[in-house]
């Protein structure tokens, strides 16, 4: 898939103010600092797209991106942010759940983890929602770069092992860098397919 053109169309507080047509929607979500503006810039290559900071935490909205004037990459806030008062949390895990659950448009859920870390509790509880609610999900590990091949290779079979213990099927995975430009092309051919096969 090639991306022509990505815009920001909207930031929304609640699932009512977020755009009213019926495109479909690719939402991006992990714990905080996994990477995700980064990972959406390189996606579309558009650097300054999504706002990246060195502080985590930092998107508390859900933020509509248009892609090719044809679908959304939906950057979601991320979970687990302990620096947030316990409000602030519930408001968006409720905001986050709300999006989720009850948007029609949303064709696949992108979970981002960092791949140079062991399974965390809150991780594999956040997939376990989203497989208990039948929400189509694939897995996007980040910051490759970060860890020599081998070392990748070994945590991300590790990961996915982890996991065999509580899943049946294996979601998709997808293996990424924001500096290297890596994982660009599966991620967007992924895409590219989820849109062919609804519309056929």
């Amino acid at each position: 898939m090639e991306i022509k053109s990505a815009t920001f169309t909207i930031s929304s507080a609640k699932l009512s103010q977020c755009p009213q047509d019926v495109k479909m929607e690719f939402a991006f979500i992990g714990r905080s600092n996994v990477g995700k503006s980064s990972l959406i810039n390189m996606l579309t290559n558009h650097k300054g797209l999504a706002k990246t900071s060195a502080t985590p935490g930092k998107t508390l909205l859900i933020n509509h991106f248009l892609i090719n004037n044809e679908w959304y990459i939906v950057d979601l806030p991320g979970y687990g942010f302990a620096k947030r008062s316990k409000s602030v949390q519930r408001d968006i895990e409720d905001m986050i759940s709300s999006y989720i659950l009850h948007r029609e448009q949303l064709a696949n859920v992108f979970l981002l983890i960092d791949v140079r870390h062991n399974p965390q509790k809150i991780d594999i509880e956040f997939m376990t929602w989203l497989g208990e609610n039948g929400i189509p999900f694939s897995i996007v590990f980040t910051k490759a770069d970060k860890l020599s091949a081998s070392q990748l290779r070994s945590n991300v079979d590790s990961y996915m092992q982890s996991l065999m213990e509580g899943w049946e099927e294996l979601p998709p995975h997808f293996i990424t860098s924001s500096e290297k430009k890596q994982g660009r092309e599966p991620l967007l051919n992924y895409i590219e397919e989820i849109i062919g096969n609804t519309r056929s």
